[in-house]
């Protein structure tokens, strides 16, 4: 399984580079209702488009020296950086996914494991795309936020059919169902301290830890507001930003549920057996 798991998770990588190239297109166009497929890509100062070669992941910024072949304008190290971060997270869904797909004995099991690793694959580019226009302009799209819940939705049923397990699916539902409802309370109880972005996402992300299980669901969403609190009071400190918010929960949000998803178990067997209650 290693031998096969190396180069798989290699390539899943180098794919996780290439769409964070499309990724940075879409955290910049979409908050401006633009499209995302035309036109092509090019310098925002002189207008000349981006040629392929000076458009490769990573390797063409550095070339470059992050400016502009053309005009000489700086190139942000948002680029590179969601190029990377992109690499990386599909590269570690990789790991957790692809070890089931290769261990399964039945072709339900096969399909069933086949479709967990696309539903979070598709989740990874999510929390990328999403994490980053909420950083810039503090919002999280619907144009974003509701075809992931819908892809989630889909492949994750499909994985629990496949596998002939009801159960997930139904806690995926009512983890979705939970999670929206809680947020929408806090959201009607403090208003402006969370918006209808951070409501409809919190459906997301509780479908797919209610679908891996009740130990991830509490654990993505407790370690979401610790994070979150974490960053807050590091920016308060600083004084990066002030006491009235300016702070957006989606990335914090995001950070929580990957924490669950990797560790969400272990991490609620240590606390029970901590407390003495198992």
């Amino acid at each position: 399984m290693i031998a096969l798991l190396a180069p798989f998770t290699a390539v899943t990588g180098v794919f996780g580079l290439l769409f964070g190239s499309f990724f940075n297109v879409v955290i910049w166009r979409v908050p401006r209702n633009e499209s995302v497929v035309r036109p092509a890509s090019s310098c925002p100062k002189c207008g000349h488009a981006i040629r392929a070669w000076d458009n490769i992941p990573v390797v063409s910024w550095l070339v470059l020296r992050g400016r502009c072949r053309d005009c000489g304008t700086s190139i942000s190290a948002q680029y590179p950086a969601v190029e990377l971060v992109t690499g990386f997270a599909f590269a570690l869904v990789a790991l957790g996914f692809v070890p089931p797909l290769v261990s399964a004995s039945t072709p339900g099991s096969q399909v069933s494991a086949l479709l967990e690793l696309l539903a979070f694959l598709a989740l990874a580019a999510s929390s990328v795309v999403l994490s980053g226009i909420d950083l810039t302009v503090h919002r999280l799209p619907d144009r974003i936020v509701v075809p992931t819940f819908v892809v989630g939705a889909l492949l994750l049923g499909g994985a629990a059919l496949a596998a002939g397990d009801g159960a997930a699916m139904l806690r995926a539902l009512i983890g979705a169902a939970a999670a929206f409802l809680f947020f929408f309370v806090v959201a009607l109880i403090k208003p402006g301290a969370m918006g209808m972005g951070d409501v409809k996402l919190a459906a997301v992300l509780g479908l797919y830890l209610g679908y891996l299980g009740w130990s991830q669901l509490v654990v993505g969403f407790f370690a979401a507001f610790i994070v979150g609190s974490v960053v807050g009071l590091v920016l308060l400190t600083a004084r990066r930003v002030g006491r009235k918010g300016g702070i957006p929960f989606g990335p914090w949000m995001f950070a929580g549920a990957w924490v669950g998803i990797a560790a969400g178990a272990p991490i609620a067997s240590g606390y029970l057996h901590l407390v003495g209650l198992a």
